[in-house]
């Protein structure tokens, strides 16, 4: 007489097979998200490093504000209103998330956070530079949202005798706009910047 399979062997089959199958495709959704977060990390590494090469060459060709017309008059002077004559950089108003200098042709360039700028219809979130006044241009990708980003100035004045240098705290995340977690990778940068040319007095 033929006997068939029990209903408790059926259920251990199933249950190895369950065990047997999940392993693997655990450890396949395991790798795949590990992927993804690992090209989203390197998207924004790359997305930043540019950015970054560009403010360091900028703040290391800086050029020490000399123009003034009327050194003990701050307002004479045609970039560094805030800190005039013999300086080499300043934070705009005390504005930390912004730097302002004269640039190695000459010109007043700044970089600064758009998140508090009055002179944009928008803020954006993102980090722009603008060039003796002009219209600001944005230097991160929309994907990008800055967390935090403060530059630290040091040795910056006439009176001194340190040489001027700029540390700059970056924070960004990026995958704005996405819900997933590995798709908004974040990355915290620090790094100081001194000025190329000697600081000798004028």
């Amino acid at each position: 007489m033929s006997r068939g399979y029990s209903l408790i062997e059926i259920l251990v089959a199933v249950a190895i097979f369950t065990i047997v199958v999940a392993g693997p495709t655990g450890f396949f959704v395991s790798s795949l998200k590990g992927q993804i977060k690992s090209l989203a990390s390197q998207k924004l590494l790359d997305n930043t490093s540019y950015t970054l090469e560009y403010i360091s060459r900028s703040l290391r060709m800086a050029k020490k504000e000399i123009g003034c017309s009327d050194i003990n008059d701050l307002t004479t002077c045609p970039c560094l209103k805030t800190q005039g004559y013999g300086f080499n950089y300043e934070n705009p108003d005390g504005d930390i998330s912004a730097i302002r200098f004269i640039n190695y042709n000459g010109e007043c360039q700044e970089f600064f956070w758009d998140k508090n700028d009055n002179r944009l219809d928008k803020n954006d979130n993102r980090l722009k530079e603008s060039k003796n006044g002009a219209t600001p241009v944005a230097l991160t990708s929309e994907e990008l949202e800055i967390i935090s980003l403060k530059f630290n100035l040091s040795g910056e004045s006439q009176d001194d005798t340190d040489q001027p240098r700029v540390t700059l705290f970056l924070d960004l995340k990026g995958g704005k706009g996405q819900k997933r977690p590995e798709l908004r990778p974040e990355i915290k940068i620090q790094t100081t910047i001194s000025q190329r040319n000697l600081d000798v007095p004028y």
